[in-house]
């Protein structure tokens, strides 16, 4: 029966190494699946809010203290994980019943719940003396499992707050005692399971412990007690020394952590230190900046210290990182600022081109006018036409063919990185073009998403032969531009001018014109703009 038991644990252990417990998905799409959850925080959030604000309004209609006292429980709990001072709050707002209650032994509870509160909220020394002032001879099975569980996480958060290393140990010690205390008990639940498998890891069983845990998920639903299944088995691997197992499943505990719309958890700055290890530097920076605002929301201190002793590093990182593609950036815009000086160039030269042409077209009108007939100098005017027509026209078909094979050269060099070579390069001038244009529709699409009912209310400031609407295909015309700017609170003409690519003059005549079809104050128009 003994080697029965040894080959079975040997095999649960080659199956468990090959990922056979494990979900078929692998690491890059759990954390694809933890990326969408982190952008639907809010959402789980709002839902959280919604089952808090149902609890509300029950209570609002809730006379019976009993009710209240159970209504103040469910409130407490639901806020543990997200909103620390709201479920103390509502802990203490339970013990204020027990006296209409008039059940004395529920006394031992409420200090239970307030000392699960301070722990979680970095208060060690008032979650001690709540302890203290447990009666434990009164406390029955299912409350004395809750008291030692209390202390057996009171002893593991002070130990993960201890920098001092003999003082570590003895609340390790501590969390060990209390851990063994459960399982005296005669019980046969969830969390007796998982401290046999937190056993089995003391014990370095990882695999007996990683056979135990994945027995459990085989047969949870509960996404709160699944995420600390993962977490336990993360750190079965973590001893293990298989990083992306770890990796896997601390992500699966952060995706129920962010369902459960949970703000106090340990996995997602866990996970943030082994992605910034695979090079994952946007990733971890996410991951970290969503475990900081989480817990300084949720007022978890000790979470709040996790994520602060590793924050700096990355924060670092990715900075550096950001200059880097910021200098890239300042490199390419040097390039287009000297393509745009080049097509300057080309312009002029065009234009000076231009106009001899146009200068031997008249010279040679004039010339044909001396022709024996009006009949021969119309042809011979004509076929001139077509002549230098023709040469214009293959003149611009060449230089659009240039300007092709410049913008591929350049695409080709740029991701080859010769740099030095893309000076020697000119784009495009239909590029610029569709830049500005692409740019001028992104400020419009942004603007309008800011005040979709800009257009509306900017029209009812004019009279009614004044309204100004863009055209079909179009979202702002010039005029609605320039006031777009005015009620951004760009006021100085020079800047729109800048902006808008017209002249001073030009927009000086705009804001002018617009002004005088003002329907009251015109001296006041501008400013009734930004207040729209």
């Amino acid at each position: 029966m003994k080697k029965q038991r040894i080959l079975l644990l040997l095999l649960l252990s080659i199956l468990s190494s090959f990922g056979i417990y494990a979900q078929d998905t692998s690491l890059d799409e759990v954390l694809k699946e933890l990326d969408e959850a982190i952008g639907q925080k809010k959402m789980y959030h709002q839902q959280r809010a919604s089952q808090i604000e149902s609890l509300k309004k029950k209570l609002q209609h809730s006379t019976d203290s009993w009710e209240q006292y159970n209504i103040y429980g469910a409130l407490s709990s639901i806020y543990l994980h997200f909103q620390a001072d709201s479920a103390l709050y509502y802990v203490n707002r339970k013990a204020s019943l027990l006296q209409q209650l008039n059940r004395p032994e529920l006394y031992n509870q409420i200090y239970l719940n307030r000392a699960e509160v301070f722990g979680l909220m970095g208060m060690y020394n008032e979650a001690s003396e709540e302890l203290k002032k447990l009666k434990v001879s009164e406390l029955e099975n299912d409350a004395l499992e809750y008291y030692y569980r209390s202390y057996r996480v009171y002893y593991g958060w002070l130990a993960d707050y201890t920098a001092d290393r003999s003082a570590r140990q003895k609340y390790i010690d501590m969390t060990e005692a209390y851990r063994d205390s459960i399982l005296t008990l005669d019980t046969e639940n969830f969390d007796r399971k998982l401290i046999l498998a937190e056993k089995e890891l003391q014990n370095r069983n990882m695999d007996e412990a990683i056979s135990l845990l994945n027995t459990l998920l085989e047969k949870q639903n509960d996404l709160q007690r699944k995420a600390y299944l993962y977490y336990t088995l993360s750190e079965a691997y973590e001893m293990k020394k298989q990083a992306d197992r770890q990796a896997y499943y601390l992500a699966q505990s952060a995706i129920c952590d962010m369902k459960l719309a949970n703000r106090e958890y340990a996995a997602l700055q866990r996970l943030a230190n082994l992605v910034y290890d695979r090079g994952e530097l946007s990733r971890a920076y996410l991951y970290l900046n969503c475990a900081m605002e989480d817990a300084v929301d949720c007022n978890a201190r000790l979470r709040f210290m996790e994520v602060a002793a590793i924050y700096p590093i990355i924060d670092k990182a990715y900075k550096e990182k950001d200059q880097q593609e910021k200098a890239v950036t300042r490199w390419m815009l040097a390039i287009l600022s000297l393509f745009v000086i080049i097509l300057i160039v080309l312009s002029f030269y065009f234009y000076y081109w231009m106009k001899k042409l146009s200068l031997m077209r008249k010279n040679l009108y004039m010339a044909n006018r001396n022709l024996v007939t009006a009949n021969q100098e119309l042809a011979q005017t004509g076929k001139i036409k077509e002549v230098y027509i023709a040469r214009y026209l293959d003149r611009c078909v060449s230089y659009l063919e240039k300007l092709e094979q410049y913008r591929r050269s350049l695409e080709k060099l740029a991701m080859a990185s010769k740099i030095d070579e893309l000076f020697k390069t000119i784009r495009s001038e239909q590029f610029l073009r569709d830049e500005r244009k692409a740019f001028y529709t992104e400020f419009d699409k942004s603007f309008l998403d800011l005040f979709p009912n800009f257009i509306e209310d900017f029209n009812k400031l004019l009279v009614d032969d004044g309204k100004i609407y863009p055209k079909s295909g179009e979202l702002l015309n010039t005029e609605l531009r320039i006031f777009a700017l005015i009620r951004l609170g760009v006021t100085d003409a020079t800047r729109i001018a800048h902006f808008l690519g017209y002249s001073l003059a030009t927009v000086y005549n705009y804001r002018s014109k617009i002004r005088n079809k003002a329907v009251g104050d015109k001296d006041r128009f501008e400013q009734e703009v930004m207040n729209l």
